[in-house]
């Protein structure tokens, strides 16, 4: 039965779905909604419009299922879930969840969710004992909406689909930690509100040619950690691959290759929190992207996709005591450490020997460059080892602190930490406590914009102790919380995704206060008399940095910051920790 609930609050908005003008008799053919895919015999992919219109149907004819809308996304339409709870629902049930056209035009989960829940409301298949299925017809809706047939030039099939950026141009599968778009606000909602304990995102990928249609892009084990990332990579993975291939699906991970033959190896893919298979490894969710290969027909790759699904949701059941408990200890486990690792790397030390099938590769003469190319041969399968490169280790990592301090000025930061049901409370007068405070040493800034922001890199900080004053309203975060990990891996100035990295803290980069060469000259005299030690640093940089001796404006500027009358704010990272 079809419910529309309105819950009033920050982080869940639903709003109530009104009966869609589209909606065709003429398509429900004797009672079963005939959708775009089955209709044409798997050349299309159903519209955004019947997507919501087949999902309709199924929750107004089916007690056990649910549909409700979400927020709202950047093309001002909601984002919607369905929901599928069996009839008796046993307590603590395990919570599994699909995400479906983050990527519009890589359709194949799309239609493969909506076969899922039709062979489930017709009782073709069965819902294994204590799983909830939850799902998101179409993350991307403005993609969706935005229906061509040639921007997926490599793809076979199907025959029109949606466009990879959002309605504001924005790859939603780069915007989980900086949410730039109302369509991950509305995904924190749904996430929340389900608290998954699997999670899988389906998409489309190449890279290469190989026999596969299927490949799996788990989460990172190393960086997932704990019990969890153990099960994850010993227990999970394996039984998903061999399941598979009892059914006669051959799957491998994603082959993480650019232009170059698999034969060479490839390595896991790392997935930082801007994925979502990243972000929601901070909440300790065991996640996974489905990859199919857009070289493969696109009936092959939605049945992949669908028996994948159904694998994923049998082995989840059969795990279900071994992941809901792991999830437990990673949450304990991290919340008892004193240190917190920190962008992980490659191993190129250790590897595995992995069985693939794939191509032989022919070089060539390209007819249109007359330079060097490459060419998959077809017909010339092979069955061969690889090196698969699946460890990776920190390398950084941070002493977790008891709280962290957000000026209330810094607004943004403090609306998301409410999107992500983050803890917190506000001084209620001005305050002096002793902080460990960050002073911007050194980052490295893309030169090319990159989904909206000119990211920063490789950043480095100093830390100092010291006491310093907050104001009433300003924010005190603890980290004895469920999200701990998100608050560390975007406060932490040195992850990779962090708010600093994602320019969130970019004012503080600019200096707002200079002097005046002729006025300071005279200043810097006095400055340097009355300080003997800075003196004699100043003159031991003169003898010995030949650039400096000659730049009158560097060493003046190098006098004036390392004096009183140099702004504290410049290079000061606002958000400072609490140590005890």
């Amino acid at each position: 039965m079809l419910r529309y609930c309105l819950l009033l609050s920050l982080s869940i908005c639903f709003i109530a779905c009104k009966p869609s003008s589209e909606n065709k008799t003429s398509d429900i053919i004797t009672g079963d909604f005939k959708i775009a895919f089955e209709r044409s015999d798997g050349d299309s992919t159903s519209t955004y419009p019947e997507v919501i219109q087949f999902y309709k149907y199924l929750a107004d004819k089916d007690d056990r299922i649910t549909l409700e809308e979400v927020y709202e996304t950047d093309i001002g339409k909601p984002l919607h879930l369905i929901k599928f709870v069996p009839a008796e629902v046993k307590n603590n049930p395990l919570k599994f969840l699909i995400n479906n056209g983050i990527h519009p035009g890589e359709s194949d989960g799309i239609d493969a969710t909506m076969l899922l829940f039709k062979a489930l409301s017709n009782n073709e298949w069965t819902l294994p004992d204590a799983v909830e299925l939850y799902a998101i017809p179409v993350y991307n809706v403005g993609g969706a909406l935005n229906r061509n047939s040639t921007s997926r030039v490599n793809q076979n099939g199907p025959a029109a689909y949606g466009f990879r950026g959002n309605a504001r141009n924005f790859d939603l599968n780069r915007d989980f930690i900086k949410s730039d778009t109302k369509n991950s606000k509305a995904f924190y909602s749904i996430f929340h509100q389900v608290n998954p304990d699997v999670f899988v995102d389906t998409h489309v990928s190449n890279g290469a040619d190989y026999q596969y249609t299927l490949t799996h892009l788990f989460t990172q084990h190393n960086k997932l950690g704990g019990e969890l990332g153990r099960h994850l990579e010993t227990k999970f993975i394996p039984s998903v691959e061999n399941q598979l291939s009892e059914k006669d699906w051959a799957i491998t991970p994603y082959v993480n290759v650019n232009n170059e033959s698999p034969e060479k190896g490839f390595v896991q893919f790392n997935d930082s929190p801007r994925y979502s298979s990243g972000y929601t490894a901070l909440w300790n969710t065991l996640g996974l992207m489905i990859e199919t290969h857009m070289l493969k027909p696109y009936p092959r790759r939605v049945e992949g996709t669908l028996e994948m699904l159904k694998t994923l949701v049998q082995v989840s059941q059969q795990q279900k005591t071994g992941i809901q408990e792991a999830r437990k200890q990673n949450f304990q486990s991290f919340s008892e450490a004193r240190t917190y690792p920190l962008n992980f790397q490659m191993d190129s030390s250790s590897y595995r020997r992995l069985k693939f099938l794939g191509y032989e590769l022919e070089n060539l003469t390209s007819e249109v460059t007359k330079l060097p190319r490459i060419k998959f041969r077809r017909d010339e399968p092979y069955e061969k080892e690889v090196s698969y490169y699946t460890i990776f280790k920190p390398t950084d990592s941070v002493t977790v602190p008891k709280a962290y301090i957000i000026p209330k000025q810094w607004h943004t930061v403090v609306e998301l930490l409410n999107w992500n049901n983050i803890d917190y409370e506000r001084f209620a007068k001005d305050t002096v406590m002793e902080v460990e405070e960050y002073r911007i040493l050194d980052f490295n800034t893309r030169r090319t914009a990159y989904e909206g922001h000119y990211p920063h890199s490789e950043t480095k900080v100093r830390s100092e102790i010291l006491k310093k004053k907050f104001t009433q309203g300003d924010v005190l975060v603890k980290t004895n919380q469920p999200g701990l990990r998100y608050l560390i891996e975007t406060l932490e100035p040195v992850a990779v995704d962090s708010f600093f990295n994602w320019n969130f803290f970019d004012s503080v980069l600019q200096q707002k206060e200079g002097f005046s060469p002729y006025v300071f000259e005279d200043l810097a005299i006095e400055i340097l008399k009355n300080n003997a030690e800075l003196k004699a640093e100043f003159e031991k940089k003169q003898n010995t940095e030949p650039k400096f001796a000659k730049n009158w404006y560097a060493q003046l500027d190098w006098i004036h910051k390392h004096s009183k009358y140099y702004e504290k704010a410049h290079l000061t990272y606002p958000v400072v920790r609490v140590l005890n």
